[in-house]
């Protein structure tokens, strides 16, 4: 029996002479995708909007971009860690569609499709999907940051199938959501970036359809529905102001000078050793700081797995952390080797979304073990410089 649109959750608005129907699915329904068939076909609109980025859109209509990605740009850039972080999101959709059968998304696709294939308007609303990765990171701090990886990881290379409540917020329609499970529910700032600022920005692009749209149906997930309906009905900021404060990524200092201080703080301890202690006193304390600072990362390196060569790297850069600019990391000099001297080949890259679904999968697949280096190295090596920093203030004033 043919699913009528309005039979589902929606919402209409009435703003500046349009007329918005937002319809509300869920990510992983069939009834959903028959909606969005039937909503479209009925000629009621003459523009589509739909809750995605080129990013993800490219992703769904495209699942082998990925071979051709350079990984070593990626690298390059500094981008391993939210690369690694969208890798992991795509396993994730990839055990809910082997789960309940359809793939995750497959009512946005269908719209994209539907619009395409009937000559209508077709806008992408929602913001870039690394752009709100990177107002995730900025709003967790550093220890937030952790947790939220090690959460995301262990969640969503887990093999086990989903409970009821990571079902029920499937049913409401937010992956990003449902992708970060209790640890979405139990911080405001995760769920600020990840669900509420979305719905502003949703509602910014929507009151930037061109002039001559008069009926848009705006297809979103369930959960995003109210908040949604509430800016677009209400929200008088201009809607290019909204996109500017919403796209904007903050670097937060305050880590980087504490650490600037402490790097401070070890260089006078170790200092005050050769006035105090002497030169012997002086030596003990630096071969404290190359030994842990370059043990841990090195440490990292092996716990990824990486080759002799890119533990070699790590070893020697880690300790150099006082001369080296700022992002330069050990991670990176053993990536980098790493790539080099095992190269992912096609079939890695092929087969990255398959393997990314378990732990073997990421040691096996050269290029998620690539990631696995730059990200394992980089925090081995901040632990070894606190554990150092320790020791050394120890040595001198224990």
């Amino acid at each position: 029996m043919p699913v009528h649109w309005q039979s589902q959750p929606h919402a209409i608005v009435e703003r500046n002479g349009v007329h918005y129907t937002l319809l509300g699915t869920a990510h992983v329904s069939r009834t959903s995708v028959d909606a969005v068939e039937h909503a479209i076909t009925s000629g009621d609109f003459d523009t589509v909007a739909v809750e995605l980025d080129s990013q993800r859109l490219q992703a769904l209509n495209d699942p082998d971009a990925l071979a051709r990605l350079n990984l070593v740009d990626v690298i390059r850039k500094g981008h391993g860690a939210l690369f690694a972080a969208n890798l992991a999101l795509g396993a994730y959709q990839r055990r809910i569609a082997e789960q309940f059968g359809i793939e995750p998304g497959a009512e946005l696709k269908r719209a994209v499709a539907l619009a395409a294939a009937r000559g209508l308007k077709m806008e992408l609303i929602d913001r870039n999907v690394g752009l709100t990765f990177r107002r995730a990171f900025g709003k967790l701090g550093f220890f937030g940051n952790l947790k939220f990886i090690a959460s995301l990881m262990v969640g969503l290379l887990s093999s086990e199938e989903m409970d009821e409540d990571e079902i029920e917020k499937l049913k409401q329609g937010d992956i990003l959501e449902s992708s970060f499970g209790e640890f979405a529910q139990s911080n405001p700032a995760l769920y600020e970036a990840v669900i509420a600022e979305r719905d502003r920005y949703m509602a910014a692009r929507l009151r930037e359809v061109p002039a001559d749209a008069k009926r848009v149906l705006a297809v979103v997930g369930a959960g995003h529905l109210a908040g949604l309906a509430r800016h677009l009905e209400h929200d008088d900021s201009p809607p290019a102001a909204v996109r500017d404060e919403l796209e904007a990524v903050r670097k937060s200092h305050l880590m980087r000078w504490i650490t600037t201080g402490f790097m401070v703080l070890i260089a006078a301890a170790i200092g005050w050793g050769y006035y105090q202690g002497g030169a012997e006193l002086g030596r003990e304390l630096v071969v404290q700081w190359v030994v842990f600072t370059a043990g841990f990362a090195a440490l990292g390196t092996v716990l990824a797995a990486g080759h002799p060569l890119s533990v070699l790297v790590s070893a020697i850069a880690a300790p150099l952390k006082p001369i080296r600019p700022p992002g330069l990391s050990p991670g990176l000099f053993s990536a980098m080797v790493e790539a080099h001297l095992r190269k992912p080949a096609y079939g890695d890259f092929m087969t990255l979304r398959d393997d990314a679904q378990a732990i073997g999968g990421w040691y096996r697949n050269r290029v998620s073990r690539t990631l696995l280096n730059f990200v394992l190295t980089n925090l081995g090596s901040s632990i070894g410089v606190w554990v150092a920093g320790i020791r050394v203030f120890g040595k001198v004033f224990g």
